[in-house]
């Protein structure tokens, strides 16, 4: 008889309790309750994986310090729907294994890229991974038309499971009675008013965690209040009804992912120096790991206070983060302004996004920056937000002629001029028709921030010109 071809194995469905917490509109205290969860949780003994719906980067620097590990961001914008899920088990897993996933979510529960019928939106990804939803709902100027909210929530997308609610904001025992008396679903705890857990807000929303030096403290007191308010068993049994997920982890594997070179094998690492302290605090978990994928040593560095490019910089990443606050710190720092205007007009690789193009320019609200473009920056009273796909006009170091990418941009602050010049020879992109942004074949410098798990060849040839340069 002959024998039977052997099937290829499957793999195994991945198990993950998680949950989502979401709000009815913004400012109900998400933050403060995903964050509290997750550091009492984490507390309480368990590893716990935290999530962010959306491109924010400040959210996810609180998860970390509550969880102990890396924040992560879920963007169907970003990224596309079919890598939510994958990237949802692979933050669960990395570094270790998670028994528990949180996840934060944006905005209104159905607030999404406007224009796109909730695309994006905290729903949508709550339905693209199957995640039940923990409502919290600010009911300090309310007592029993939040029920109605509620019920709102919960009917209003069948696909949607809101599983229990959170109240927040209680000015009395009585007030809150009269508040869970309307509402149908499970409430898992009320907290009450208390403004030492608040956190500061700026022109561009929170305050980073890396900017705050009570942090730590302040997240082990949302842990506190969390855990005495709220019944942690009862969250985690809604976690724990999360179906099996239909998904495999996404994987740094080069090659597991689309983009060019993305099987080559590195014999040898380079250094990439990619900006971090207090000043450049914004850049996704899967953007290091991608370099590190593709053989690039990751050399994290403080433009304000270091005096000189990690040693064998091969590359350089810009990221995000608040320039504009820092600004005279990072113009007292002459000698590492100096060393990579010098390295950057040389031809070093360079990326450089929001942030990192700011420090580029030659002022930064009068202050001397690195003056690697001909161009200066300076605060305005506009504030720029926008989701947009974005198209490469030309090839550069990251892009080839006519290749799309989404993104997003939040900033406050206007570069001018706004394009080219030297040593940039071509726009970085064109948004919204609109030619934006500095680039070359070594360097790419816009205020667009893009998620490189959705975009990996760019990770790809930026690794790339870094093994070149060696």
């Amino acid at each position: 008889m002959a024998e039977l071809p052997q099937l290829p194995r499957l793999p195994r469905l991945p198990r993950l309790p998680r949950v989502v917490v979401a709000a009815p509109a913004t400012g109900q205290g998400k933050t403060t309750v995903a964050t509290g969860l997750m550091a009492a949780l984490t507390a309480a003994g368990h590893v716990v994986s935290g999530h962010k719906v959306g491109p924010d980067y400040i959210d996810p620097g609180y998860h970390a310090l509550a969880c102990g590990r890396p924040g992560r961001n879920l963007d169907p914008h970003l990224v596309g729907e079919d890598l939510v899920a994958p990237l949802l088990l692979h933050g669960a897993a990395t570094p270790v294994p998670a028994d528990v996933a949180v996840v934060e979510g944006v905005m209104g529960l159905y607030d999404g890229r406007i224009g796109s019928d909730g695309f994006s939106s905290t729903a949508h990804v709550a339905a693209l991974t199957r995640t039940p939803v923990v409502l919290v709902v600010d009911i300090s100027r309310s007592s029993r038309s939040i029920g109605a909210v509620v019920h709102g929530m919960a009917t209003w997308d069948p696909s949607v499971e809101v599983a229990g609610v959170i109240l927040n904001q209680a000015g009395s025992a009585r007030h809150a009675d009269e508040v869970r008396s309307s509402i149908a679903l499970p409430v898992l705890g009320v907290l009450p008013r208390d403004a030492s857990i608040a956190t500061p807000s700026r022109h561009l929303g929170l305050v980073t965690a890396a900017e705050r030096g009570e942090s730590a403290t302040v997240v082990a007191r949302l842990a506190e209040v969390v855990a005495e308010h709220v019944d942690l068993d009862a969250v985690l049994a809604i976690a724990r009804s999360a179906p099996d997920l239909d998904a495999v982890p996404w994987s740094t594997d080069p090659a597991h992912l689309n983009a060019p070179g993305a099987s080559t094998r590195r014999v040898q690492t380079r250094r990439v120096a990619v900006a971090a302290g207090r000043a450049f605090t914004f850049r996704y978990a899967e953007t290091t790991e991608l370099l590190a994928a593709h053989g690039c040593e990751v050399a994290p560095f403080d433009p304000a206070l270091d005096p000189a490019l990690p040693a064998g910089t091969a590359g350089l990443y810009l990221g995000g983060g608040f320039p504009e606050v820092h600004a005279a710190d990072l113009a007292a720092n002459t000698a590492l302004r100096r060393q990579i205007r010098e390295a950057v007009l040389d031809g070093l690789p360079t990326v450089a996004e929001c942030a990192g193009l700011l420090y580029l320019c030659r002022t930064l609200d009068g202050a001397p920056m690195a003056g690697v473009l001909d161009a200066d920056a300076a605060m305005s009273e506009r504030l720029t937000l926008r989701y947009p796909a974005a198209t490469a006009p030309v090839d550069t170091l990251l892009t080839r002629a006519g290749e799309q990418v989404t993104g997003h941009e939040f900033h406050r602050t206007t570069v001018t001029p706004a394009v080219a010049g030297p040593p940039a020879r071509t726009p970085a992109w064109t948004v919204d028709g609109e030619d934006v942004g500095f680039a070359s074949d070594t360097l790419h410098a816009s205020y667009l921030h893009t998620h490189w798990a959705g975009h990996p060849r760019l990770a790809a040839r930026f690794a790339e010109a870094v093994h070149a340069r060696g």
